[in-house]
């Protein structure tokens, strides 16, 4: 059902930039973090981080909390979990034809 996979390809889509995948991994790496402490961990700027933030939570793939004049973010565990369960699920029979 192609209605399955249109939350699968936003996901996707979100996960398709290099600067996303590195802010997945500083949260992946940290717990939890706060929105300038991502900024300082990458060579860019705080616009250009605060897009990708806005992205991956579109997507589900984090979650953000106002704590005051901050925003803190984390990954969604439960987001990604599923995540590795449809690819699981798509791919899990998959066999070399060739």
């Amino acid at each position: 059902n192609i209605t399955d996979f249109e939350s699968l390809a936003v996901a996707c889509k979100a996960l398709s930039h290099p600067a996303r995948l590195a802010i997945l991994q500083t949260l992946a790496n940290r717990g939890s973090c706060i929105c300038g402490e991502i900024v300082d961990s990458l060579p860019l700027s705080q616009a250009t981080v605060s897009q990708h933030l806005k992205v991956l939570k579109e997507a589900g793939l984090i979650t953000g909390q106002i704590d005051g004049p901050r925003s803190c973010y984390c990954i969604d565990g439960e987001a990604m979990n599923t995540l590795r369960e449809r690819f699981g699920r798509l791919f899990g029979t998959f066999e070399n034809c060739c």
